[in-house]
């Protein structure tokens, strides 16, 4: 029977995914019937209404387009794709590619064949099947519940968090209630609910509260409207002015730092509980400083880490201060940068944070654990 129970965990876990992944493929968009998205390969591309200077190109591409699935799979369509100068947004297309159009329906009829963007699904899975392969063959069973996690994660914030905050929830109030799910899964998905898991639960979960604290209090006194993140603008001018874009960049802060919190949290449970198994009769305090001594290291190299990610997604930003010779007075000033820099500072502080609670806690609820047995074994020798 307990060879049996991991083959039955293996077969849910991936029953689930499997599903979330199916559900996902199949969600139909109920906010118009008459439009549907569908892939197609480009036929014939026309480009005498398009204006090109340098990179940037502005007008319309008229093009012919074969599709290749749903109830007009095999039709050819003319199509368009609209070019505004914006190489973030534009879809300039060439003969072959693979696309996805919009089909504006009437009466059962075609009306309108618009480009939405290339058709990159196919290349996507590719790249994330290579992940999940690599971590299948390294942690073998570990590998498949943090694939789990993985996938739940990406499911419970697209399908609620995201959700709620359009709705208008309270973002914080919001963001703490999916973090403690999340972390739950997270953790015990691949500690189980031992010792180990429930400290490095903790750890995560008081870490994160305190970074809230800190994320709210350093954010007013910056003067930050929450505008800075990419899009914003667009979303808050498209319907949605009601929206507490402050707050909401207040959990993206937060958001970010929770997963280098939880990592950490779990290298010093993991450790503990490690060093606890190797020395059993090792005391509390020592415990507790072997713990911090892991989480010093840890966090040395962990800050640097989300430095380096969110130095990576401003790459570009940072190359064109370099090109302006802008002042470093007025590179730290501005609201963009202010913004990121203090994601960056606030998550390392959570980071600093994180460790020795985890450690506190650890120690004493692996040394209590110790006690109860030790208390247990001298009973059974008595009697």
């Amino acid at each position: 029977m307990k060879k049996a129970r991991p083959i039955l965990i293996i077969i849910a876990i991936i029953v689930f995914i499997m599903g979330v992944f199916i559900y996902t493929d199949n969600e139909k968009q109920e906010t118009n019937k008459n439009i549907s998205e569908v892939k197609g390969r480009v036929l014939e591309v026309n480009n005498n209404e398009v204006v090109q200077s340098g990179l940037s190109r502005i007008g319309h591409q008229d093009i012919k387009v074969e599709i290749l699935e749903g109830k007009y799979r095999g039709k050819i369509i003319d199509g368009y794709s609209n070019l505004i100068g914006k190489l973030d947004i534009d879809t300039f297309v060439e003969r072959d590619d693979k696309i996805i159009i919009a089909i504006m329906e009437k009466d059962n009829e075609i009306r309108d064949a618009v480009v939405v963007e290339h058709y990159r699904k196919d290349w996507l899975l590719a790249m994330f099947g290579i992940f999940v392969f690599c971590l299948i063959v390294y942690a073998k069973f570990v590998g498949i519940k943090a694939l789990f996690s993985f996938v739940a994660s990406l499911f419970i914030i697209w399908k609620f968090l995201v959700p709620g905050l359009l709705a208008g929830k309270n973002p914080l109030v919001l963001s703490v209630l999916i973090l403690m799910l999340l972390s739950g899964i997270i953790i015990f998905s691949i500690a189980g609910f031992t010792k180990k898991g429930f400290s490095a639960f903790i750890g995560t979960i008081i870490g994160l509260l305190i970074t809230i604290v800190i994320t709210v209090f350093f954010g007013e006194k910056l003067g930050l409207n929450g505008m800075t993140a990419p899009f914003s603008e667009t979303l808050v001018f498209s319907g949605h002015l009601d929206l507490n874009m402050k707050h909401i960049l207040y959990a993206a802060i937060i958001i970010g730092a929770s997963g280098a919190a939880m990592d950490i949290a779990m290298d010093v449970s993991a450790s503990m509980a490690e060093i606890k198994i190797k020395k059993p009769d090792i005391t509390t305090k020592e415990l507790i400083q072997s713990g911090f001594n892991i989480g010093r290291a840890v966090i040395g190299t962990m800050t640097t880490t989300l430095l380096l990610a969110y130095s990576g997604g401003y790459l570009t930003l940072l190359m064109l201060f370099m090109t302006k010779n802008s002042s470093f007075v007025r590179i730290i000033n501005l609201k963009i940068v202010a913004a990121e820099i203090m994601r960056t500072v606030v998550g390392s502080i959570g980071l600093v944070l994180v460790a020795p609670i985890t450690a506190i806690f650890a120690g004493w609820i692996l040394q209590r654990e110790f006690k109860i047995r030790k208390e247990v074994s001298t009973r059974y020798f008595l009697f």
